[in-house]
């Protein structure tokens, strides 16, 4: 553990807030029906139908990976693949679990991490021949593996284009609680998942103040025969890759602190705050080549490796491109003005 206490390497390294931790305890008490069928389980489906409208349905799973690969496979049909950028978590950190599952990846250069209309235009070259994996998925990340955000109209354009060639959206939302801060609050959720034509939306809650547990939610209201086949599919997918909570009241009682009085926009502002506040403390160090404020919670600066190592002994984060000499700086939840400031004061330090 570094001696801040508190790394800037990842939001999966920092503890769960106090009002999950309280809710869990809550939860412990005496029996429950399990797999999703208790109580609390029953409230935090009518909660997401309230965020994303009636009709929505919401499957809990323990881990992002597991609901990612969960989520595609219920949407998946015989040679179907998945059409996902270069950089998603897809493809760049689920040690080809969807591969395993039999989930072919066909990976796209896209701008900034982002995937683009004309990808999509180029991965339906191979649409309609035997010999060839079908593109009928695509996975966006939002935001994405490399800080950058999606806007509002760019999803409802990759929407568009997927839909007209008849590809179902999954939106990998690991961090969604950090783009919907980023993007005006839970006011914005809706535009820019189901409103913007996002089919499943795999909603993240561990990087965001809860100890395990995500949601994969559809979106069936479209009418799409696609997602409401997927809907039918998705308790077998979901068991089928050991993603079924057999507790599920845990899971579930998670997400009700998290979603009572949007404490998780809050969290998830939190995090991008005190990542605006490290970038506004060091970005007048040149060699860093930080230019432009973070989208969310993550800085991507260019630090020299023998630099990098020094400044670990304050605190610990992760290489990012070894090649440019890249590394990420990410805060969380509950990352604080103090902790920012002797961060940035070991960075000064460090870069002379």
């Amino acid at each position: 553990m570094s001696r801040l206490g508190r790394s800037f390497a990842s939001d999966n390294f920092a503890g769960a807030h106090p009002s999950v931790m309280s809710a869990l305890a809550e939860a412990n008490v005496d029996h429950a029906r399990a797999y999703g069928d208790d109580e609390i389980s029953l409230e935090v489906y009518a909660r997401f139908e309230e965020l994303f409208g009636a009709g929505t349905k919401s499957f809990f799973v323990f881990g992002g990976t597991g609901g990612n690969v969960a989520a595609l496979s219920s949407l998946a049909g015989p040679g179907d693949c998945v059409v996902c950028s270069e950089w998603s978590h897809l493809h760049v950190d689920e040690t080809a679990a969807p591969e395993r599952a039999g989930l072919k990846l066909l990976v796209r250069p896209g701008v900034g991490g982002k995937l683009t209309p004309r990808d999509l235009q180029s991965a339906a070259h191979w649409l309609g021949s035997q010999h060839h994996a079908q593109p009928r998925i695509v996975s966006i990340t939002q935001p994405t593996e490399v800080g950058t955000l999606y806007t509002i109209d760019e999803v409802k354009a990759l929407c568009a284009m997927a839909h007209g060639l008849g590809m179902v959206v999954h939106m990998d939302g690991a961090r969604v609680a950090n783009a919907t801060a980023a993007l005006g609050g839970s006011d914005k959720l809706r535009s820019f998942t189901v409103d913007a034509g996002v089919d499943v939306l795999t909603f993240g809650g561990t990087k965001n103040g809860i100890v395990f547990g995500e949601v994969i939610v559809y979106f069936p209201q479209s009418g799409n025969p696609v997602v409401e086949r997927a809907v039918r599919y998705a308790p077998w997918a979901r068991k089928a890759t050991t993603q079924l909570p057999s507790k599920g009241r845990f899971v579930a009682a998670q997400f009700r602190a998290l979603l009572h009085n949007d404490l998780w926009v809050d969290l998830g502002a939190r995090a991008n705050g005190a990542a605006r506040e490290l970038y506004e403390a060091v970005a007048d160090i040149e060699a860093l080549g930080l230019t432009t404020p973070p989208a969310v919670n993550s800085l991507y600066p260019v630090v020299a490796d023998a630099i990098a190592d020094r400044l670990r002994e304050t605190s610990f984060f992760w290489p990012w491109d070894p090649e440019q000499q890249r590394v990420r700086w990410m805060t969380s939840w509950d990352t604080t003005s103090a902790d920012v400031a002797t961060f940035a004061a070991a960075i000064r330090l460090c870069m002379g």
